[in-house]
């Protein structure tokens, strides 16, 4: 009896081991003759890819957002790099330019000095300009400590700009040729008429505060245009021949009574930096 139920364990495993391969192998031939997986196994890997993909969606869309953002940061300081750089470029192109224009100035007192055998010339440097008296008044960083004294011409740009008004030590006040003050001491100056001639005059502003005319002529008529002016060296401090500026045209007064001479002025009224105060070397 005990023989027989070993023989019977024995013989259901054998038919276990046998089942087991013959469903392996039909398992293996069926996957092999099919060409895609079974309904379970298609909807086991469907569910598995649409897991992923939902969960690697906002991973992928965090990591690309970080990405971005990173490169708008670095396209941020490469701008404000290259604009700093424009400033910079812009601030030595605005300093260059005021050097050259200041250098021209210097050149042009430098001229002014080696044509004035008869004088001496003290450069100063404008410090101070009031946009109410633009037309009025400047001042310069030389005073009496250099020399300077009331009524002494001043020139910038090769041509009389105006005279010394008042004069502290380390300071002086320039009245320019354009103040309208009343009573402002007026440059007395002198032409070449076309008869060989000297005609004299004046100078005085116009209404717009920006021209000046050479006045009080007895003939205009004897004076073209280009026809260059000069200080004729009457009353004050002003030496004679020093250059005013260039008869532009003639016009008559607002009576209709007298002839007003434009001047072309050859000085640098607009924006001097330097200028030249004249100084005679023998007294009055």
């Amino acid at each position: 009896m005990k023989k027989f139920l070993q023989n019977k364990k024995m013989l259901v495993s054998f038919l276990t081991i046998l089942l087991i391969l013959i469903v392996l192998g039909v398992t293996v031939s069926l996957r092999n003759k099919r060409s895609q997986p079974l309904f379970g196994q298609r909807m086991s890997n469907d569910i598995v890819s649409v897991g992923s993909r939902i969960i690697n969606w906002p991973i992928s869309a965090l990591g690309s957002g970080i990405s971005g953002l990173s490169d708008i940061i670095n396209l941020q300081k490469e701008n404000d790099h290259l604009k700093s750089q424009v400033d910079a470029l812009a601030q030595t192109k605005a300093r260059n330019a005021s050097l050259e224009a200041e250098n021209q100035q210097l050149k042009s007192a430098l001229k002014i000095k080696k044509t004035l055998t008869s004088y001496d010339s003290v450069n100063a440097s404008v410090i101070s300009r009031s946009p109410d008296t633009w037309f009025d008044i400047l001042i310069i960083d030389k005073g009496s400590n250099a020399g300077i004294k009331k009524n002494m011409a001043v020139m910038s740009g090769g041509g009389v700009i105006g005279r010394i008004l008042e004069v502290s030590a380390a300071t002086a006040k320039v009245e320019l040729l354009t103040t309208t003050d009343k009573s402002a001491n007026r440059f007395s100056v002198e032409a070449d008429a076309q008869n060989g001639g000297k005609v004299h005059g004046i100078i005085t502003v116009g209404s717009d505060s920006d021209s000046i005319y050479f006045t009080q002529v007895v003939d205009s008529k004897k004076l073209k245009k280009g026809t260059r002016v000069y200080t004729s060296g009457l009353g004050g401090r002003s030496p004679k021949g020093l250059l005013v500026g260039t008869v532009a045209k003639t016009t008559r007064d607002s009576f209709g009574l007298s002839d007003l001479i434009e001047i072309k002025p050859a000085g640098n009224l607009n924006d001097p930096s330097i200028v030249s105060v004249i100084i005679r070397k023998v007294a009055d």
